[in-house]
């Protein structure tokens, strides 16, 4: 794996391509949050791996 490439926080997918996004945690701000863009258009939730913060 090399260290530049993200998973998405909810489905463990390597995030790439148009519709994907990853961005600091909105609670604790200290681990960055990947999302799919399955998972983004789905919805589906997301738990913060640092301070257990739930987000859509």
């Amino acid at each position: 794996m090399a260290l530049d490439e993200l998973h998405c926080t909810s489905s463990g997918t390597v995030i790439s391509g148009r519709g994907a996004t990853h961005f600091p945690c909105p609670s604790c701000g200290q681990a960055t949050i990947g999302r799919c863009a399955r998972c983004r258009d789905q919805s589906v939730p997301y738990r913060c791996p640092n301070c257990g913060f739930l987000g859509p």
